[in-house]
C-alpha cells in the first residue's frame, strides 16, 4: 500500500478511469463549444473509448470468472457495487471518475450522440478493480449425498443365512 491507502495495481485501475475522461472531455469538448468540423474527431474518440470499455468489461469478467471458480461468490451485482469489505477511498474515487463521465456525458450528448456509450468504461473499470482486489464471500458448497463405499447395515440374511467372503451362502 501507498501512502494514499491504494494498492500499486489499484492505482493504474484509477489513473486509466480518470485518463479516459479527460480524453473524452478533450474530444468532445470542441464539439461542445460549436467547433466546426470536429464531429467526426468526437464521435472517434467516444468509439475508441466504448471499444476500450468492451475489452474493459471482458477482462473483469474474466478475472471474476476465475476467482469464482475458485471459490468466491461474485455475483454481477456485488462485482459493479463493490461491495463488502473494501477499501472505501478506492471505491469512492472509481465512483467520482464515473459521475464525471455522466457529467460530460450529459453536456456532451447534445452535439455528439456517440458520448452516451463512454461511461461504460468508466463503470467497466469499476468492475475492473472489484474484480481484482475486491473481497466476496465463500460459494456455499452444495452437500451431495454420496453412497457409502462399504454398507453401514450387517450382511447378515433374515433368515439366519449368512454370506461369506467370497458372497456364497452359508447355512
Amino acid at each position: 500500500m501507498s501512502e494514499d491507502g491504494y494498492t500499486t495495481a489499484g492505482r493504474r485501475i484509477i489513473r486509466w478511469s480518470w485518463i479516459s475522461n479527460a480524453l473524452f472531455l478533450a474530444g468532445s469538448l470542441p464539439l461542445t463549444l460549436g467547433a466546426h468540423g470536429t464531429d467526426t474527431l468526437a464521435a472517434g474518440v467516444c468509439l475508441a473509448l466504448f471499444g476500450a470499455s468492451l475489452v474493459v468489461w471482458v477482462w473483469a469478467f474474466a478475472i471474476a470468472a476465475s476467482r469464482s471458480s475458485q471459490g468466491d461468490d461474485i455475483a454481477v451485482g456485488s462485482l459493479f457495487l463493490v461491495e463488502g469489505n473494501i477499501d472505501r477511498p478506492a471505491r469512492k474515487t472509481l465512483y467520482l471518475s464515473f459521475a464525471a463521465s455522466l457529467v460530460i456525458t450529459a453536456v456532451a450528448a447534445g452535439s455528439n450522440p456517440f458520448a452516451v456509450l463512454v461511461p461504460m468504461l468508466s463503470l467497466g473499470f469499476v468492475g475492473l478493480w472489484g474484480a481484482r482486489y475486491g473481497t466476496f464471500p465463500l460459494r456455499k458448497e452444495l452437500v451431495q449425498e454420496s453412497r457409502p463405499l462399504r454398507p453401514t447395515r450387517s450382511t447378515r440374511q433374515r433368515r439366519g443365512i449368512e454370506r461369506g467372503a467370497d458372497g456364497r451362502a452359508r447355512q
